[in-house]
């Protein structure tokens, strides 16, 4: 595969190779050595084209470093915004936030869209029947929510996402995993209920979580933004191929 597609998030750094919109092996990082695993990937074999969408600051000596690694880098952060503009979005998106767009754009042309992105943060976003971007909205993510309960709480305990939840939380523990997972339900139920002819798409590392839990038909798609990384790469390729 020729193109090396890589995703730098919050909390983790996601990397594939990809042949056109076709991934590969998906490999996670997380740790401080970024550009050390980057190199570990390239270092038996050189893409044709790296795409690198991050949410971090990147130096450019390590940026200069990766460009030697590929014939071409495509490098998008928020200094960084000429991709994302090209693809008709508004420059404030995050590159992550802007690849998922492209790709849900791609993989439902001619259907409305509703995004939602499960991580970190939670995202929404909305695309037309003609893909145009509509906005979105940012909120706080599942595990961002029980981090907060506890950090700005005095005695409430950190929990972690549960299998099963009460309807009415009858302890403190229940009442805190009902109240953020509903909470977060109720969003998706408004949010979809505001554009009810969109096709509702869910990605991101909590989207299979939630997708169980819904009652009405959904797209999960869970490698989102490495497949609009890929097509990024690909729409290079055939443009100065």
């Amino acid at each position: 595969m020729a193109n090396l597609v890589i995703d730098i998030g919050n909390t983790a750094l996601k990397a594939a190779w990809a042949d056109g919109m076709t991934l590969g092996k998906t490999f996670r990082y997380q740790g401080e050595r970024i550009l050390d695993f980057i190199l570990s990937l390239t270092s038996k074999n050189k893409p044709v084209i790296m795409v690198v969408s991050t949410v971090r600051e990147m130096s450019s000596r390590n940026r200069q470093i990766l460009e030697g690694e590929c014939e071409t880098l495509i490098f998008m952060d928020s200094r960084n915004i000429e991709t994302v503009k090209e693809y008709g979005l508004p420059p404030y998106l995050t590159p992550d936030r802007a690849a998922s767009i492209i790709a849900a754009r791609y993989l439902f042309k001619g259907r409305g869209c509703t995004v939602f992105d499960f991580g970190t943060t939670l995202t929404i976003d909305f695309l037309d029947s003609e893909g145009k971007y509509e906005g979105g909205n940012i909120s706080l993510g599942c595990r961002t929510r029980f981090k907060a309960v506890n950090r700005y709480s005095r005695s409430l305990p950190l929990l972690d996402t549960p299998d099963a939840i009460e309807e009415e939380g009858t302890s403190v523990v229940s009442s805190i995993e009902a109240g953020v997972i509903k909470g977060i339900m109720f969003e998706i139920d408004g949010y979809s209920a505001q554009k009810p002819g969109n096709i509702v798409v869910f990605t991101g590392g909590d989207a299979i979580y939630f997708a169980k839990k819904m009652k009405n038909s959904i797209f999960v798609v869970c490698n989102l933004i490495m497949m609009g990384l890929a097509l990024i790469a690909d729409d290079y390729d055939k443009k100065y191929a």
